[in-house]
């Protein structure tokens, strides 16, 4: 399990389970550049120097996007499954400025805006952190024949899991988001956010454990 807090706004802290792969942000080039080789050793720690040299500019580049968008934090899940291949997610953590008078007021209001879209399932969620708001949704997309490896149109379904945790200790409301096209898998989804959900605090972890 990694603990991680988050930088550039008040602090909070969760836990992700192994098999999430930070990608590499911050703040200078120079840094992503040192943090994506480090990325690449442990997503393909079977390959070789040629491999990491090619594949570390790929993720330092998908470091400096995330960072653009303004995620603190941006992962890749990368999951074995029992009867072979590999299920795959993103998952990212943001923050938006928000001048809620209490996270409870900050919840209502979140809460009274997604249940406007149909396609959302939205629930009111009590975490051990706080009042958050979670929406699932699900979409399907089509794939042009020539973008999909059978060479014909395909239909893709992938699902999202956003959730709006308002902080209590500043003007801000984390948004922790996962999406997946790894559908198959997607009951595995749903409680693994649910577990780092039970994580999130905004106190430091050895405050809260006395």
């Amino acid at each position: 399990m990694t603990s991680t807090a988050l930088d550039g706004i008040p602090p909070v802290w969760f836990t992700v389970p192994d098999g999430f792969h930070s990608l590499p942000l911050a703040a200078t080039a120079e840094e992503r550049a040192t943090l994506a080789d480090e990325f690449v050793r442990e997503l393909f720690p079977r390959g070789d120097d040629a491999l990491w040299a090619a594949t570390a500019p790929y993720y330092a580049g998908m470091g400096e996007l995330m960072g653009s968008c303004g995620h603190e934090y941006s992962a890749l899940g990368l999951f074995a499954r029992d009867e072979g291949g590999v299920a795959h997610c993103a998952f990212n953590v943001g923050a938006v400025e928000s001048g809620h008078p209490s996270v409870e007021a900050a919840a209502t209001g979140i809460r009274e805006i997604l249940v406007r879209d149909a396609t959302n399932d939205v629930r009111w969620l009590d975490l051990p952190c706080g009042p958050a708001v979670s929406s699932v949704s699900l979409r399907e997309f089509t794939v042009p024949a020539e973008l999909a490896g059978s060479g014909q149109e395909t239909k893709l379904r992938a699902g999202q899991i956003q959730v709006h945790v308002p902080f209590p200790t500043g003007p801000y409301i984390g948004v922790f988001t996962l999406d997946t096209a790894s559908m198959d898998y997607w009951g595995e989804f749903c409680e693994m956010t649910a577990i780092v959900l039970q994580t999130v605090s905004f106190l430091p972890p050895q405050e809260e454990e006395g």
